[in-house]
């Protein structure tokens, strides 16, 4: 017989997925925005500091977006583990777990900066901040 709390473990675990999946697809039109924009500053003529403010807050709205996705893939594991253990009634408690563990300002901080560096979400940022700064300052 089908176990009622495994069957909720996984309906939450498939809503999440997809979540989860959405989040990487959004993650990667920030990326492509970020690329358009230093594109039609290069091809407009128009670099600049505030060009690079932009790239640099689009860069900052990247990392918040991947610590939500971070969010859902430390619940998704924890479904995974109960589904693997069985018989454990932790369905449809991802707020509950994000609160136990929410940290306070400075630790959100670090969160986004611990995300902002990770190599999936530098790229392409990096490159676009050094391409400007390359074209800004040279000689």
């Amino acid at each position: 017989m089908n176990n009622p709390i495994n069957t909720d473990l996984k309906h939450e675990w498939s809503l999440l997925q997809n979540q989860f999946d959405s989040y990487e697809k959004h993650s990667l039109l920030i990326k492509l925005a970020n690329t358009a924009l230093l594109s039609a500053a290069y091809v407009s003529d128009t670099l600049s500091a505030f060009v690079g403010l932009l790239l640099l807050t689009l860069w900052g709205q990247d990392a918040i977006w991947k610590t939500f996705q971070w969010r859902i893939e430390t619940r998704l594991l924890q479904i995974e583990n109960s589904l693997l253990t069985s018989g454990n009634d932790a369905a449809y408690q991802f707020n509950t777990q994000y609160e136990k563990t929410r940290p306070g300002l400075l630790g959100l901080i670090s969160e986004y900066a611990r995300q902002a560096i990770r190599p999936t979400v530098a790229f392409p940022h990096l490159i676009l901040i050094i391409i400007l700064g390359a074209y800004c300052f040279a000689p």
